[in-house]
């Protein structure tokens, strides 16, 4: 049985404090993001949906999906979007010796840099996150040493759980976000039932209250 949390605790924030779980700030900014892509389709669908509601939003790629399908993450740059890296083969860190974990998200950097126009240089290679939320202390020391800022979350949308009804979905997305939620979707096959209805209805109730979108830096 999978257990995780729909709003981080504060005490786990405080716990692992060298991890990025919101960003705090006096202007309503907010942050959604998405794990897992590109994916055919479903990624290039969320682009859609976040054109149209003229926000950017950033994206954690995994480098094998980035090299199958080099013109969707392509779009996703060229967009306005954020990018960060989510290894090369989605590695659970908890079942990943460090040095093999490192080489994996290195693997996934080098996946990124192919690809990313000159003019972008190095401004965005610095964000990581973690599959499954797993990773060792000897990982995350290691890759903030290298420069890397871990991104966490502060909303878990649940989209990727077949349990989770797409109303639940919403609800997990929406109810308790505050200025500085880090919010996590995932554009992938497994979560698209849920993203589909969730997503737009997401964005809707967010800007109603008064939220503004952004990147992640």
């Amino acid at each position: 049985m999978n257990f995780y949390w729909i709003k981080t605790p504060q005490i786990i924030k405080r716990l692992f404090s060298n991890q990025v779980w919101d960003i705090p700030n006096t202007e309503n900014k907010i942050y959604l993001t998405f794990d897992d892509g590109p994916t055919p389709e479903i990624t290039e669908w969320v682009l859609e949906i976040l054109k149209e509601n003229s926000i950017n939003a950033t994206f954690f790629c995994i480098g094998n999906n980035i090299e199958k399908h080099p013109e969707i993450f392509n779009k996703i740059i060229n967009d306005g979007h954020g990018v960060g890296n989510h290894t090369f083969n989605h590695k659970n860190g908890w079942k990943t010796t460090t040095a093999d974990y490192l080489q994996n998200v290195e693997l996934c950097e080098s996946a990124i840099k192919n690809q990313l126009p000159k003019a972008f240089g190095t401004k965005i290679r610095n964000l990581f996150r973690p599959p499954y939320g797993k990773i060792k202390p000897s990982q995350s020391k290691k890759l903030r040493n290298l420069g890397y800022k871990i991104i966490m979350w502060d909303i878990l949308t649940a989209d990727f759980d077949e349990k989770t009804s797409k109303e639940k979905c919403l609800e997990n997305a929406t109810k308790k976000v505050t200025s500085g939620s880090v919010i996590v979707f995932h554009d992938s096959v497994k979560a698209f039932k849920n993203l589909e209805y969730a997503l737009p209805k997401t964005i809707q109730i967010l800007k109603e209250k008064g939220f503004v979108f952004d990147v992640i830096q």
